[in-house]
């Protein structure tokens, strides 16, 4: 599994957002982040969706958190942007699997689904706050 560059910027976003406890705007977003301010909105766009920020609009408008950093895990944000966490694609998708009428048969299948809960465990330790201040453990 690679997280796309899309959940890279996501989290980037996010951090930047929980830095302030005011609105920020779009461009000082894409300065930060160093992601295009085209990228940006997209991005922005899926996190208001997804209730992670919200939004206002208007010239002293701007994005600020919904929930509190603290509540925000990697895995929500990546799963947000990217879907289920699983590091092949017959876990995410039975269809693209030649032995999907028995999964039993396929020793890989147990081992890359207990690697992404595993992943997933992980990143589900680890906050928006916890990147922020420097307390997560890996």
């Amino acid at each position: 599994m690679r997280i796309t560059l899309e959940s890279d910027y996501a989290l980037r976003i996010l951090t930047v957002i929980a830095e302030r406890s005011d609105l920020i705007d779009a461009a000082t977003i894409s300065e930060k982040t160093s992601v295009t301010q085209r990228f940006a909105l997209k991005i922005l766009r899926k996190l208001v969706l997804g209730n992670l920020v919200s939004s206002t609009k208007g010239a002293k408008g701007g994005y600020k958190l919904k929930i509190p950093a603290e509540k925000i895990t990697l895995k929500e944000v990546i799963e947000l942007i990217d879907g289920p966490i699983a590091i092949v694609r017959c876990l995410d998708n039975s269809e693209c699997c030649s032995m999907n009428s028995d999964k039993s048969a396929c020793i890989y299948h147990h081992i890359f689904d207990k690697i992404s809960f595993d992943l997933a465990k992980k990143l589900s330790s680890v906050t928006i706050a916890d990147v922020i201040n420097k307390t997560y453990s890996i």
